[in-house]
């Protein structure tokens, strides 16, 4: 493919790039931010799969056969942990303004500048060479495409297309995040860009892995066959001598603690997060884009083995050139798109993570401890700081470029990320210590640091010099001659691999220097602070300034001047403003309290880091000593404060319940009070009608004493109903009083529920016969006793069995009685083909004030003590009585008593 074509495609490319960047920026100045989206924040932590997942995958399989899976294996078994580990650094890096991981440890650890610079220099020489692969991957896949073959050793580097490529990328970095200076570190441009990035890098690799497959081969299985019948490649795939279990232990442990710390993935996983709960679906949802991204990395090393193993390609090369080799140019170009994005989007959030920190943690505390800097750069700061980012940008770009021309030119592009991934994990006791052990000090971190630092520069940088600045005799007789001092066989440790070996020793010494540190040197009073805030994080308010620990005068005015050196100030008057309004009221000319000093020093900490920030505000500020005893009741009362808080918030929101309730226990009593009302008023009027029918009817016979027999006969009849109806009702009212106060005892003796029921049907036989009803009667129930009262029950059945016959029409009713068993209950059931019931109702009907409530035409008639009376005799004896009823269909009451 013509060069130039490749070049044009480049830079079209990065121009795209740059354009998504822009309008996502745009878009979040008006408020309908990208970034702030799960998928997005998903998205971006794919930039942890660089060009070594892109072509160094398939050549560490070719070499390493399976071990290639450990860099994936480790960062799907980390990813259910980040809501343990992960949420908890990002809560304190928001409360703190932290945006780089040396801030972090430096933060931590007293906000100490020592360590932050120790810290940033490891950064940067474990990434050095890091960054120098992604050249390297992007320069040799535009020679395979080209067809340029060349050493960049050779020759000039005016003459190296390497060379271009890294002027190219440094003058995008600079643009994609060295523009302005926030008080937060965050580039949402760069975000957009980077996930939209990991999108295209996860076509290519797929698309091409589909062409290998099923395009080159018949499927995965062809592919799998083939390469069974060759020797290297079943041995490597074999699990035998070379694939050690400790092996895989130390390159799992070694990318589950990478995905964590190296300065990219803390840049977008912790820096730019947005919202916490981002990590609910980045927890699935990395590990599902690892597991896509990798589907395809064993079909295309077979297939470049089997059919270009006889030509001079490195394995590392095989995605491009299995495309270019069977004339695929689109598909080839695709690809090369896909690796220069997994490389681009490496360099440009490594190089801005790298320049953040160099900026924050050794420029910036350097000239800010001197007396005369803010004189000579004024009102310019942000503007310096800027400037300083641009130039360490450029810096570090140039030495990757240098290192890819002398060092990594000999190495796979995996084995030199690997050793980048050891130099990172250095850092995991002192940040996994720090937010979880609050008696992790300086002294421990720095002491871990240093020892698991030398230890990894003796194992895995020492014999990456040899041959060159270095005799080889150094890695086969060891220093001086003494064997057990080999870097790659330390101390006799031959069971494993030289990175694993490195790691594991590294680490070792890092752990046991952080713990006898901390153990045998005391805290200082900061130090104990800053560990509280961090292991505590979760108890303590995000916005809460309780805890500061400070003591000593500054005018507010001057924190203001503090502020508008570095952001101008229109920012800084209304930051000022802001805050005081909503906290404390403060004059410029008064002095300003402990929170509003702590507050500027975190904006100023989110833009040049906390080691710089606590100079500079030291620096206007006089600041008394405080001890460790004053701290720790300090932070005691905070917590004290907060824990009453909660309390009284737990109390206030019991106290809100129980007026609630209260309420509605108010507005029940009322409503039964009334209740009461309209049902003595019911109970009247019922009472009264018998009465006023029956004193009629006297009254008529007493004037009337020549009255004919017959006459005399049907008055005294309806005068003796009457006299019977009022006395139902009393006995009814008599017995639901004693029903609700619990006077009432059943008199429970052995009976045959057939027999109550065949008494009940006799008992309402002239309604019936009045009516013209047919009723049948069914037993599927053996002549079983129960023990229950006999009279209670039976006027349980008399009430249901006169409420059927009522709604049913003459000459048309039906009723059908049955008996039955179900477990140790026995059922009663009576069905009868009447006007129904609405649903609606069906539960109503049982209370006794529901027809007081309803008094439509539409609801069923009478007063409804008999069903309230019938329930409670049911419950009396352990049972219950429900109705199935829709309107015009009949209804069917079932009343169950258990046996027992």
């Amino acid at each position: 493919m013509n060069s130039l074509t490749l070049i044009v495609c480049s830079l079209l490319y990065l121009s795209l790039l740059f354009l998504i960047a822009y309008w996502a920026e745009h878009r979040t100045h008006t408020r309908r931010s990208l970034v702030n989206n799960p998928y997005v924040y998903s998205l971006s932590l794919a930039v942890y799969c660089t060009a070594w997942t892109f072509y160094g995958s398939v050549g560490r399989a070719v070499s390493h056969g399976m071990q290639f899976l450990t860099v994936y294996i480790g960062p799907t078994l980390a990813a259910p942990l980040w809501w343990l580990i992960l949420r908890k650094i990002i809560r304190i890096c928001k409360a703190q303004r932290i945006t780089s991981i040396a801030d972090f440890i430096s933060a931590r650890y007293g906000k100490n500048r020592g360590l932050g610079v120790f810290v940033t220099g490891l950064c940067v020489a474990g990434i050095i060479p890091y960054i120098s692969i992604q050249i390297k991957a992007i320069a040799t896949s535009f020679s395979v495409l080209s067809g340029q073959a060349g050493n960049a050793s050779e020759g000039l580097f005016l003459g190296d297309q390497a060379f271009y490529i890294t002027l190219v990328l440094t003058i995008f970095t600079i643009l994609f995040g060295a523009r302005t200076l926030e008080a937060t570190e965050r580039h949402e441009g760069l975000v957009t860009a980077v996930a939209f990035e990991s999108l295209v890098k996860l076509v290519a690799f797929v698309a091409v892995g589909l062409f290998v497959t099923f395009g080159l081969f018949n499927g995965p299985t062809d592919i799998f066959q083939q390469a069974r019948a060759i020797p290297a490649l079943r041995q490597q795939f074999t699990f035998g001598p070379g694939h050690t279990s400790g092996d895989w232990f130390w390159n799992i442990l070694l990318s589950m603690v990478a995905v964590l710390f190296l300065p990219r993935q803390f840049q977008v996983a912790v820096v730019e997060n947005t919202s916490e709960k981002h990590l609910d679906k980045a927890i699935w949802l990395f590990p599902l884009y690892l597991f896509v991204i990798n589907i395809f990395v064993l079909p295309l090393a077979f297939g470049g083995h089997i059919l270009l193993g006889d030509l001079p390609i490195d394995a590392d090369n095989y995605v491009l050139a299995l495309p270019v080799q069977y004339g695929r140019e689109g598909l080839a170009l695709l690809a090369y798109i896909g690796g220069f994005s997994a490389a681009t989007s490496m360099i440009i959030v490594e190089t801005i993570a790298l320049s953040v920190m160099v900026s924050n943690n050794v420029v910036m505390p350097f000239l800010v401890s001197r007396s005369n800097w803010q004189n000579r750069f004024g009102a310019v700061s942000s503007t310096f700081v800027i400037n300083i980012r641009r130039l360490t940008i450029v810096l570090f770009l140039v030495l990757a470029y240098i290192y890819y021309r002398t060092v990594s030119q000999q190495f796979s592009l995996v084995s030199v990320g690997l050793i980048s991934f050891a130099a990172v994990a250095q850092f995991t006791p002192a940040i996994i210590g720090g937010i979880f052990w609050k008696e992790g000090n300086r002294a421990g971190a720095r002491l871990g640091l240093y020892a698991g630092t030398a230890m990894w520069f003796y194992t895995l940088i020492l014999p990456t010099l040899v041959p060159g600045l270095l005799p080889p005799t150094l890695l086969t007789e060891g220093p001086w001659g003494i064997g057990f001092l080999r870097p790659q066989n330390l101390f006799g440790q031959t069971d494993l691999e030289p990175l694993a070996q490195g790691i594991f020793w590294s680490l070792l010494v890092n752990v046991l220097g952080y713990l006898w540190g901390s153990i045998n040197r005391p805290q200082s009073a900061l130090e104990h602070n800053q560990a509280v805030l961090f292991v505590d994080i979760f108890r303590l308010s995000r916005s809460d300034e309780s805890s500061v620990v400070w003591k000593g005068k500054v005018v507010v005015s001057e924190l203001q001047r503090l502020l508008t050196t570095f952001f101008g100030a229109d920012w800084a008057n209304r930051v000022i403003e802001r805050y005081t309004s909503r906290h404390a009221p403060a004059t410029p000319t008064s002095y300003a309290d402990a929170r509003l000093v702590t507050y500027c020093e975190k904006l100023l900490a989110g833009a040049i880091g906390t080691a710089s920030a606590r100079t500079l505000v030291a620096s206007i500020a006089k600041e008394e000593t405080i001890s460790v005893d004053e701290v720790i009741r300090i932070l005691k009362t905070s917590q004290e404060l907060l824990s009453v808080n909660r309390e009284l918030k737990r109390k206030s929101t019991e106290l809100e319940q129980m007026a609630q309730q209260l309420s509605e226990a108010n507005e029940r009593l009322q409503a039964a009070d009334l209740n009461k009302a309209e049902f003595l008023s019911t109970i009247t009027h019922e009472v009264r009608t018998p009465i006023t029918s029956v004193r009629a009817l006297a009254e008529i016979l007493y004037d009337t004493p020549d009255m004919n027999d017959h006459s005399r006969q049907q008055f005294l009849g309806t005068i003796i109903r009457e006299s019977e109806r009022l006395t139902r009702l009393i006995n009814q009212v008599l017995d639901l009083e004693r029903f609700e106060s619990g006077r009432l005892q059943l008199q429970l003796e052995p009976v045959l529920l057939r027999d109550i029921v065949r008494q009940a049907i006799d008992t309402i036989q002239q309604l019936i016969r009045e009516k013209n009803i047919s009723i049948t009667v069914q037993h599927d129930i053996p002549p079983t006793p129960v023990r229950a009262d006999h009279d209670r029950l039976m006027q349980v059945f008399i009430n249901l069995l006169s409420n059927a016959v009522k709604f049913c029409e003459p000459n048309q009713g039906r009723i059908a009685v049955l008996t039955s068993a179900d477990g140790p209950n026995l059922i009663v059931s009576i069905t009868d083909n009447g006007v129904g019931i609405d649903p609606a109702y069906h539960e109503l009907i049982f209370d006794k004030f529901y027809q007081l409530h309803h008094k439509t035409r539409d609801k069923p008639t009478g007063s409804g003590l008999g069903l309230a009376i019938s329930r409670k005799i049911a419950e009396l004896h352990g049972g219950s009585i429900r109705v199935e009823s829709q309107l015009g269909q009949g209804a069917t009451f079932t009343v169950r008593i258990p046996v027992d």
